[in-house]
């Protein structure tokens, strides 16, 4: 009986501690021809589901930094990533016991530059790029969803070209 209980109030605690935090990377990219904005989605590894790229905190990294990093590791690319979070969404991640506990995920804008054709999870996901609308349909949080639309409505119908002169 001594086990249970024990058990019983390890469970409790999990339950009431806050959520963990991570870190995710919104990319994003105007197609040169029409000036169209799409943004990345990338399929998670275990179930498959559309996600962006997102990880733990890391040692000497900060947060967008640790967006920047993901980007990069999950889905090849590169760019400007801005130094404040767009807003954050709230999910359960499934742990390897088949625990689950909440997360909290803050979301960093990054404008992609370059998209590399070698990085350390190539072949393990699926990736495509779509409109923030688009977006909003596959993934399955609807924080997650909601960042999307926002996103599309605070952004320039197209980038900002150059003065002529």
């Amino acid at each position: 009986m001594n086990i249970l209980n024990r058990l019983a109030g390890d469970v409790h605690l999990m339950f009431r501690r806050p959520a963990r935090v991570q870190y995710a990377a919104l990319c994003y990219r105007f197609r040169k021809k029409r000036s169209v904005l799409e943004v990345l989605l990338i399929t998670s590894r275990d179930t498959g589901r559309w996600v962006i790229p997102k990880g733990w905190p890391m040692a000497n990294r900060d947060c967008h930094g640790v967006a920047e990093r993901e980007a990069y590791e999950e889905a090849g690319v590169k760019g400007k990533v801005g130094k404040m979070s767009i807003g954050h969404y709230m999910y359960q991640k499934g742990l390897a016991e088949g625990l689950k506990v909440s997360c909290k995920v803050q979301v960093y804008a990054l404008e992609v530059e370059d998209i590399c054709k070698n990085y350390p999870e190539k072949g393990e996901r699926r990736m495509e790029w779509v409109s923030c609308a688009e977006a909003a349909r596959r993934v399955n949080e609807p924080g997650l969803k909601n960042l999307f639309l926002a996103f599309e409505k605070s952004m320039p119908v197209e980038p900002a070209l150059p003065a002529s002169k």
